[in-house]
């Protein structure tokens, strides 16, 4: 390989680089916390939104989620949450859990179909929240949760930011 090709082959490899942290993991690392959180026998590892610009950015601009994997938004009080898809593209469940951890709602969440899209659609909590679960659509329903079941958090470490 003549060392053109192979400079050239670097500077596409280095250019590719930001691009891969969209696939399952955050694009700004230092904006969330991680976690790992259990839901009756079931453990997820979570990314952990409690500011403002975390809560905020949430699983925008992802192009997937491991079954795995979640993001857990904390809030400092329990109200009436307020979820939106903007710039969303993988279709999402939510678990409104109360500040006891028992969740309280779920619903499924339609992801946005390109950055055109002019229509956000918005999720409300039927109840009052104070940490809310976002994971892949059906999740809740693959693992046969039901309203009343009760959040663990295992593990949680602070945002850098």
């Amino acid at each position: 390989m003549g060392s053109a090709l192979k400079v050239l082959v670097l500077f596409v490899i280095l250019l590719m680089q930001p691009f891969s942290t969209l696939k399952g993991t955050a694009a700004e690392p230092s904006l969330f916390g991680v976690g790992k959180v259990k839901i009756d026998v079931h453990i997820l590892n979570v990314e952990v939104a409690e500011s403002d610009k975390a809560r905020e950015r949430g699983l925008m601009e992802r192009s997937s989620l491991s079954d795995t994997q979640g993001m857990l938004f904390v809030f400092k009080d329990e109200k009436v949450r307020h979820f939106w898809m903007k710039n969303t593209y993988i279709p999402l469940s939510i678990g409104f859990f109360d500040k006891n951890k028992t969740l309280v709602d779920i619903q499924d969440m339609e992801p946005m179909n390109s950055p055109m899209d002019q229509k956000v659609s918005r999720y409300t909590s039927i109840k009052p929240a104070m940490y809310a679960l976002e994971v892949n659509r059906g999740w809740f329903k693959r693992k046969n949760l039901k309203i009343g079941a009760k959040l663990v958090i295992l593990k949680s470490s602070a945002s850098t930011n």
